[in-house]
């Protein structure tokens, strides 16, 4: 059982509170740093202190591999996004790195093999219900999408598709330009908006039938 949540420091109460209104916004968990700057907590060191106890105290579980590797697994007051159970973390391909360059190899078939070094552990939260093997991650170049909490050498998981909705994020490849790009998706009429994160760049147009989809964002983590 967990502790009392009103035998929690405020500290632990608050960062609590922020990671719960946090995932229900974004759908995976903050960052060591964020935790902190919401929390006034101005050391990453006290912020850890401050996880690891809550760890003890049976609110969280984390993992050391992975930046975001935190979950909430036990209820507290008013909370509202879903505690999930414990789970080892899954092993997808790091395919490679979504930048404006010749595309990286997409997944194949369910059985395609991955050689070990090209496999990393993800928190079961981040596949958001998806199944693995439908699941690849991408390593980010770049800051377009920092505005989306995307940032140069964060890790994408993204699944596996060759369509999307208007407003999804999505790896796409543009034959014609011979690039890859990671932006919003927002078909309109015969072409295509890309739209960046960033507060300075402008959105790409292409013509429907230069753009084609190779999967969307689940979820965003930085490697330690």
């Amino acid at each position: 059982m967990p502790k009392a949540f009103n035998k929690l420091s405020s500290r632990q109460q608050n960062i609590l509170r922020f990671m719960d209104r946090y995932m229900r916004k974004f759908g995976y968990p903050p960052t060591i740093r964020e935790i902190g700057e919401a929390t006034d907590i101005n050391s990453t060191s006290v912020v850890n202190y401050n996880l690891n106890k809550l760890v003890d105290a049976g609110y969280l579980e984390r993992s050391d591999r992975v930046s975001r590797g935190l979950r909430l697994i036990a209820e507290i007051p008013g909370m509202t996004t879903k505690v999930m159970p414990s789970i080892e973390p899954s092993r997808i391909p790091l395919i490679g790195t979504i930048v404006a360059s010749e595309p990286a190899e997409m997944p194949g078939d369910t059985g395609q093999y991955f050689d070990e070094e090209d496999l990393i552990d993800v928190p079961v939260s981040l596949l958001s219900g998806n199944d693995p093997a439908q699941v690849y991650a991408l390593k980010v170049k770049g800051n377009s999408m920092m505005d989306a909490m995307i940032q140069e050498g964060d890790i994408v998981i993204m699944r596996q598709q060759d369509t999307a909705e208007k407003g999804d994020m999505v790896a796409v490849w543009l034959p014609e330009r011979g690039e890859t790009t990671l932006k919003y998706y927002h078909p309109e009429g015969k072409q295509i908006r890309l739209q960046p994160a960033h507060p300075t760049m402008d959105p790409i147009f292409v013509p429907s039938h230069n753009c084609e989809i190779r999967g969307r964002v689940l979820s965003v983590f930085r490697q330690l």
